[in-house]
């Protein structure tokens, strides 16, 4: 990220450019790295903790939902800019930093890639379709001549034609059916999706030059309800449920990740609350390295305190 900011500071790429890097990223490389991860998995993998599954469904998409209606009532906000908002603050980057945080923490075992996974299909599967969605109907409806009598599943369907809404749908279908994976398309797969992680955050540092930073009271309620309230939500959840204390913790530090890169990623594509929801994701960055040893110290001392 610092390496592309001080590029597009110096003229090397400029906001253009970034764009088009995330085109690459959002209509090749994240679609490939969605399919290939989730279409590797197992039904076993999925069904193995139904509870799990269930909690981490509700409780993202709940977060993601409140997110929208939050900031939907904000005077000089959109649809579109609330669909955005959802997709960052509603939405945890598990895809970038799944691994990279719970392993180091939990270690390298296959409690920590159930969690990515069922995450991830959550966040990618259920939660891009859905803020594309409500994204394209407040621009369609922007749109002169536009009428609200058309119908309800345009927008859906707009939605589910791109390749980073419909990619990860097809592989949980894949995996559900018990399709193998061909291990010879492996090599491929691997080509693409390597330039995801990497070509994105590279981008959102063009992007981060390219415009100016606005530290806002949006930009900030973003940052605490994507740091506070996601991981609570799922915290109580599990308490109430009974959860086990190992995913317990791991779905909470997963809830807390900074925003997805995919909600930048599809805001600059749009060219909808860029400013505002890339500031949020900065400060959610920064708060993270703070946030991450709290949450894990309030679930250890709440699962204690209920006996867990």
């Amino acid at each position: 990220m610092l390496a592309g900011f001080i590029s597009g500071k110096k003229g090397i790429f400029t906001g253009d450019d970034a764009k088009k890097f995330n085109k690459v990223v959002l209509d090749y490389a994240l679609p490939a790295a969605l399919f290939v991860s989730i279409a590797q998995a197992s039904r076993e993998m999925l069904a193995a903790d139904l509870k799990l599954s269930l909690i981490a469904l509700f409780g993202i998409m709940g977060c993601f939902m409140i997110v929208y209606f939050v900031f939907l009532m904000f005077k000089k906000n959109t649809g579109a800019d609330a669909a955005v908002s959802a997709l960052i603050s509603g939405s945890p980057t598990i895809g970038f930093l799944g691994f990279a945080v719970l392993e180091p923490i939990f270690g390298t075992t296959p409690a920590v890639a159930l969690v990515v996974a069922i995450v991830g299909i959550v966040v990618n599967a259920v939660g891009i379709p859905v803020g594309l969605s409500l994204m394209n109907a407040s621009l369609e409806k922007q749109q002169p001549g536009s009428t609200k009598k058309e119908s309800a599943w345009m927008p859906v369907i707009h939605a589910l034609e791109q390749p980073v809404a419909w990619a990860p749908i097809l592989a949980v279908i894949w995996v559900l059916v018990g399709i193998p994976w061909p291990k010879w398309l492996s090599p491929s797969f691997d080509l693409i999706k390597g330039a995801n992680a990497s070509m994105a955050v590279f981008s959102a540092g063009i992007t981060l030059s390219a415009i100016t930073i606005k530290i806002n009271w949006q930009a900030i309620l973003g940052s605490i309800m994507k740091m506070i309230l996601m991981p609570a939500v799922i915290l109580i959840l599990g308490l109430i449920f009974h959860m086990d204390v190992l995913n317990l913790k791991m779905l909470v530090v997963a809830a807390a990740l900074p925003p997805a890169f995919s909600g930048i990623i599809i805001a600059d594509e749009y060219d909808q609350y860029v400013a505002t929801g890339t500031t949020s994701l900065t400060l959610s960055v920064i708060l993270f390295i703070g946030f991450c040893p709290l949450w894990l110290w309030i679930t250890e001392l709440c699962t204690h305190s209920y006996g867990f």
